[in-house]
């Protein structure tokens, strides 16, 4: 797969027999090199990569370091930091981790860079999660960085399972951005729909995960409006009543998939509120409790807005 001008591939393969530049550990931030896949790394290649990455610890986690790569073929090792040495991870640290990994790459100057599945071993992060966040930090690195020295970037599994699940994701995810999509930014809506003295939200079940508005991209020929409705309608089963624009949210950060400019509309919901299929869940929270969760994207700081038009008396 092309993504400008470097490639990226899916392989099932030692990741420690590459005849690539770099490497990629999934370290603690301790830089001990006990297990799974660093265990093997040090192991293939030598004590000296352990010594070596301990020398710049601690790090943060999400930080990677490089250092030298002993016997191995590669020329250096990545160690990007997806734990503490509690071994618990998850979706931030995961997404850190990989954006780290690329910037050390090219600061190092490495055109070829091979990663594992950061996350799931000892920390057990889901491979389909993973594969997306991975995927997801490839593209915005090299769509943002035009000077990047990266011309190929390996997925690199062991199990013939693994690779299936990554081969299948990755391939069927960056066709849907970079055909589907396209180029960035993308326009999407986002809906605050009232139910009563509550807000309606829903449980993602991709990444990012947590707490969201209805919502999602607009379809060609299809109106902000028209998109705000079938977005609704899909996610919530719930139609629109008294639909009018609250703001656009437009910060390249505020989704950390690409960049998106997000029309947020208010409106009431009409029926009986029910999940789609792609979520884990819906709710209807009330408002003086909405805040309490836990939300993706800028989804809070909306609300925290919508709750501010309220007490402030400001037209909805």
């Amino acid at each position: 797969m092309n993504i400008g001008q470097a490639e990226l591939e899916v392989v099932q393969a030692d990741l420690t027999a590459l005849e690539v530049e770099a490497i990629v550990n999934p370290a603690n931030n301790q830089m001990r090199m006990g297990g799974g896949v660093a265990g093997v790394i040090r192991q293939k290649g030598g004590e000296e990569i352990e010594q070596e990455a301990m020398e710049q610890a601690p790090v943060k986690v999400g930080e990677a370091v490089s250092t030298g790569a002993g016997r191995l073929k590669a020329r250096y090792v990545i160690h990007a930091a997806t734990m503490a040495m509690d071994f618990q991870t998850d979706e931030h640290k995961v997404r850190a981790a990989a954006a780290s990994a690329l910037k050390e790459a090219d600061r190092i100057g490495a055109t070829s860079l091979a990663f594992p599945a950061l996350g799931c071993g000892v920390g057990r992060f889901p491979l389909v999660a993973a594969a997306k966040i991975m995927t997801q930090e490839v593209l915005k690195h090299l769509r943002r960085n035009k000077g990047t020295s990266l011309k190929k970037i390996l997925f690199c599994l062991y199990e013939p399972k693994a690779y299936t699940v990554f081969e299948q994701t990755v391939t069927g995810y960056v066709r849907h951005i970079l055909e589907d999509l396209g180029p960035e930014p993308y326009v999407t809506t986002d809906i605050i729909i009232e139910v009563g003295s509550g807000i309606v939200v829903i449980e993602r079940s991709n990444p990012p995960f947590g707490w969201a508005l209805p919502g999602g991209f607009l379809d060609p020929g299809e109106s902000l409006e028209e998109a705000a409705a079938r977005e609704a309608k899909e996610e919530t089963n719930l139609d629109l009543e008294d639909l009018r624009q609250m703001h656009t949210y437009s910060d390249p950060d505020r989704d950390p998939r690409f960049h998106t400019i997000s029309t947020v509309f208010i409106a009431r919901g009409v029926g009986e509120p029910r999940c789609g299929d792609d979520a884990k869940g819906l709710r209807v929270v009330p408002r003086e409790q909405i805040l309490k969760e836990t939300f993706a994207f800028d989804h809070g700081r909306i609300i925290q807005d919508y709750l501010d038009r309220l007490r402030e008396g400001r037209p909805r």
